[in-house]
């Protein structure tokens, strides 16, 4: 069987190898090549502010993924729970689901100032209704039957949760995690780009100012491959986890 590693590494491989050929042939300054592109990275890193600006990226980004986690799992599994809940807040989620990320980060800084708060509340409220459709979903796949079971042998809250409620809902907060943490970075960037005064995507919009690709695709890669890289340790972890609670 062929090494899980090399089905991520042929692709990049390929991609870098495109990429230095495209560049070759263009001789342009609006392609740099992946050797420049490298040295900048290099640069910005050692002598520059990346460092500051990927820190303050993944700090919202951490704090918006677990803030739309928590209320999104609480408020889907809610709705999966209550009929009535769910038909007084469904008007809501469809709105927020059709919303454009870009109309939520804007009011919010419109409403309330170009601050923390009002970046951290536009990437939250953005991310939010997925994972309330996801949880919502997944509440109402699980089995009537553990539910019972777990009454009857009066478990407490804390072994109801662990043994019985969170491995049905493990899918779903897999899932969930997935596309959130896919999602929320990009808004992260947006929210930068449009109002805030550090980040990665404050930092893409000064280059992009400056017309200096190299720099923007130096910025752009370092954090993609911070993010990648958690998305594959947490994800490893999860499924490990989801596999175990299955078994």
């Amino acid at each position: 069987m062929t090494p899980l590693w090399t089905h991520r590494l042929i692709p990049s491989a390929m991609l870098l190898l495109t990429w230095q050929v495209a560049a070759t042939a263009a001789q342009s300054p609006l392609l740099p090549t992946p050797q420049a592109v490298l040295e900048a990275l290099v640069a910005e890193t050692v002598h520059g502010a990346l460092l500051h600006h990927l820190a303050a990226t993944l700090l919202r980004v951490a704090v918006c993924f677990c803030l739309a986690m928590t209320i999104g799992g609480i408020l889907g599994s809610a709705m999966a729970a209550s009929p009535r809940l769910n038909r007084w807040l469904d008007p809501w989620l469809q709105l927020l689901l059709n919303m454009p990320a870009m109309v939520v980060a804007i009011l919010a800084y419109v409403w309330l100032g170009l601050g923390e708060p009002a970046a951290i509340i536009a990437v939250t409220l953005s991310k939010l209704p997925n994972v309330m459709v996801i949880l919502r979903e997944g509440g109402r796949q699980r089995d009537r039957n553990l539910a019972q079971m777990a009454q009857i042998f009066r478990f407490s809250p804390r072994l109801r949760l662990v043994h019985v409620i969170l491995p049905e809902l493990a899918p779903y907060l897999l899932a969930a995690t997935r596309s959130g943490l896919s999602l929320v970075w990009k808004i992260v960037l947006l929210v930068e780009l449009l109002g805030r005064s550090s980040g990665i995507g404050f930092q893409l919009n000064v280059y992009f100012q400056m017309l200096d690709i190299t720099h923007i695709l130096a910025y752009a890669a370092s954090f993609m491959v911070v993010i990648h890289a958690i998305e594959i340790s947490l994800l490893t972890w999860m499924d490990r986890r989801v596999a175990r609670w299955k078994a």
